[in-house]
């Protein structure tokens, strides 16, 4: 039997600006704050959880990649051994080097591009190859608006078995969508659909693009962010995540907030605007404290889509479930259609752990039974 070419695109700097609250890493200055910060590389672990989903029909597949970090070097460690079809044309990988081994495996006729990435990339791949080949988006950006991503790196993994099988043969065009960063990191929110990319289909793997706010859900929003005023605990530090729902309990309390970053709030006051994962730990260090978060309108994402700040560690350390507070309007909980909320903090332990069923507050003293599930 022929063996089905998959090609793998690895952006090996995606998602390194999110628990140091930089919402992003558009170029390469970016990348250096990020790495003053502490960031680190999470990209090829993403990518690993997806190779233990591929090793089911390693010996089907012939498997393309570029040299390096952009994939030869988490396939050899999955124990594949990749073709090596082109190295980026520097140590730092760049949005060309993506279009370039896109365009090279289309041309090598791949029946699948696996990208392991965020907004950017998935950019990066329409504007090389458009609708030329069938992908599939493994999430691993800050920014995760497109709609071409699977729900998780084995959501990713197990897409591309059945499609590479022939067990899915739907296929769908999904938006290829992203915002302008400078904006984004002033709390402006600016998002553009670029184009759109094909996917093979099955809404089982598949969460789709992120929903924006209506103006509908403004008074919702006010009714859930004055019953969390009123719940709130003295002494208590409230880590607040990122969105409209969320700052809108900001809001309330006159308080100044980052939109899109995350704040924390003790007795009232604003002790910490725009943080990123160090400074929460700082300031939650042997404190009682709690997190408010609200899930991603249309994915469902309470962790691990735009609020890496909020990583495992803060977590752990505001002791787990017990402590988390998820507010959602009831447009955000209609338009899941029944899917379970998600949560994806790249740590599969904690996800487990943090699963379960939650009292999400939807409204003025209104309370709905929902589960989490992880990503």
């Amino acid at each position: 039997m022929e063996k089905k070419k998959v090609g793998l695109i690895v952006n090996p700097i995606a998602g390194m600006g999110g628990r140091v609250g930089l919402k992003g890493t558009d170029g390469w200055d970016i990348v250096e704050k990020a790495i003053k910060l502490g960031a680190k590389p999470w990209s090829p672990e993403r990518a690993k959880r997806v190779f233990k989903k591929l090793l089911t029909i390693k010996d089907e597949i012939e498997l393309l990649t570029y040299q390096g970090e952009m994939g030869e070097r988490v396939a050899v460690e999955c124990s594949f051994e990749p073709k090596v079809i082109g190295k980026p044309a520097s140590a730092r990988t760049t949005a060309e080097d993506t279009k370039r081994a896109a365009r090279e495996m289309v041309k090598q006729g791949v029946d699948l591009i696996i990208f392991v990435g965020g907004d950017g990339t998935a950019r990066d791949i329409y504007d090389s190859i458009g609708l030329d080949a069938v992908v599939v988006g493994v999430p691993a950006g800050v920014k995760m608006y497109s709609g071409v991503f699977a729900s998780s790196p084995e959501a990713a993994g197990e897409l591309a078995v059945r499609y590479l099988k022939g067990e899915i043969k739907d296929m769908i065009e999904q938006e290829v969508l992203d915002i302008d960063e400078e904006k984004f990191r002033q709390g402006v929110f600016s998002v553009r659909l670029y184009g759109y990319l094909r996917i093979p289909f099955d809404k089982r793997y598949i969460v789709g693009g992120k929903s924006t706010t209506s103006i509908n859900e403004k008074l919702n929003q006010e009714a859930i962010a004055t019953d969390v005023i009123e719940d709130m605990e003295d002494n208590c530090y409230y880590i607040i995540g990122p969105g409209t729902t969320t700052k809108t309990i900001l809001k309330k309390l006159n308080l100044d907030y980052s939109l899109l970053g995350v704040d924390i709030i003790y007795n009232g006051e604003l002790v910490g605007k725009d943080l990123n994962e160090k400074q929460i730990l700082e300031i939650i260090d042997g404190k009682k404290a709690k997190i408010i978060v609200s899930p991603i309108g249309g994915q469902g994402y309470v962790f691990g889509r735009g609020n890496h700040q909020i990583s495992p560690a803060v977590i752990r350390k505001v002791g787990g479930k017990p402590n988390i507070i998820i507010v959602a309007t009831q447009q955000k909980i209609i338009s899941l259609r029944g899917r379970p909320l998600l949560v994806d903090t790249n740590d599969r332990t904690l996800d487990k752990e943090l699963s379960g069923w939650y009292r999400v507050i939807v409204g003025y003293k209104e309370r709905l039974m929902y589960r989490v599930e992880p990503g």
